[in-house]
């Protein structure tokens, strides 16, 4: 069986108009220069069915020219794109069927009516029937935990609310691929820590091939099996999760506030230690010692009031894998 994605030797180049002047009048009306930009770089790999995919890197890598390609929104310069089988731009009507996609903070729902009718809306567009829409949607309801908010408008949910919201409307007609951007951004660590488990369980039980990007390396370590890392439009860096885990995602920082002043705080495992007031924040070398045996003997010798533990953010990380693939 063929791979569920196929991308090879992906080219994307944008051409944009050459300025010049304070009013940045094009120098030649008729017949401008213009400035080639390859956003995406000869760029080849496959995804296999139901695997849990990772494409990261800063911003402006390629990553959404990438997944835009793949989904049919932008035609790829030169090169080849199989999605489900599919070409994106040859097959797109097919596509859209076997695919749903969330693109950042781009919102999917319509603002002014109730969750529960764009869930209908979204059913009709996919062209179901009207009670496998209401079976579909129980299903999503109950594993998103939505039965709350679903009558009431869109405009009216907190961030956390409409995001489950959005993936479960990308959901709705059992897509074999889903493609998530960012689909965590600006979540607590609570709505976070659920998204992340429905996603998981989901794509277990459903077999969807998910395709995630983010800045949030949590987001990584709990969804994805496999990391690919792009820069500057090429492909640097494609392994396993866990490798790429044991070689870069080996600092925690914690962020701890005492019941009391701080003023003396000691803890063997803790490095670059900050004291203010009450507040104590270190670094953690995941390699030397484990996190949750840390975390039991701080709770052991302090009172804690509140306690956060955070990865290294994502842009350090990936700044040392291009550095070390220089």
């Amino acid at each position: 069986m063929p791979a569920h994605i196929i991308v090879q030797d992906l080219v994307k180049t944008f051409r944009t108009p050459v300025k010049n002047g304070e009013y940045g009048i094009l120098r030649n009306f008729w017949k401008p220069d213009v400035v080639e930009k390859r956003a995406v770089d000869n760029v080849s790999f496959t995804v296999e069915r139901g695997e849990r995919v990772a494409f990261i890197g800063p911003n402006g890598a390629g990553k959404s020219t990438t997944i835009k390609m793949m989904t049919g929104i932008l035609r790829e310069t030169s090169g080849m794109i199989r999605v489900a089988g599919c070409d994106p731009q040859q097959d797109r009507r097919t596509l859209a069927f076997k695919i749903g996609t969330l693109f950042g903070q781009r919102s999917q729902l319509i603002a002014n009516l109730p969750v529960s009718d764009s869930f209908e809306l979204f059913g009709t567009m996919y062209e179901l029937k009207p009670q496998t829409i209401r079976r579909r949607s129980k299903e999503l309801i109950e594993a998103f935990d939505l039965d709350a908010f679903m009558d009431r408008p869109v405009r009216k949910l907190s961030l956390g609310e409409r995001m489950r919201c959005e993936i479960a409307a990308s959901l709705l007609h059992k897509p074999e691929i889903i493609f998530l951007d960012e689909p965590t951004i600006g979540l607590d660590v609570v709505a976070k820590r659920a998204l992340r488990t429905v996603l998981n369980r989901l794509c277990a039980e459903e077999g969807v091939t998910l395709f995630l990007t983010s800045h949030d390396a949590g987001d990584i370590e709990a969804l994805c099996s496999r990391t690919m890392i792009i820069n500057h439009g090429k492909l640097i860096i494609d392994e396993q999760t866990d490798a790429l885990r044991q070689r870069y995602f080996t600092v925690k920082h914690v962020r701890v506030e005492l019941a009391g002043l701080a003023k003396g705080f000691a803890l063997s495992s803790a490095k670059h230690i900050h004291v203010d007031g009450n507040t104590v924040t270190f670094t953690i070398d995941t390699t030397k010692h484990d996190v949750n045996t840390v975390i039991a003997e701080l709770l052991k010798k302090y009172a804690i009031v509140d306690l956060d533990v955070a990865n290294t953010e994502l842009e350090e990380i990936i700044a040392s894998v291009y550095a070390a693939h220089r």
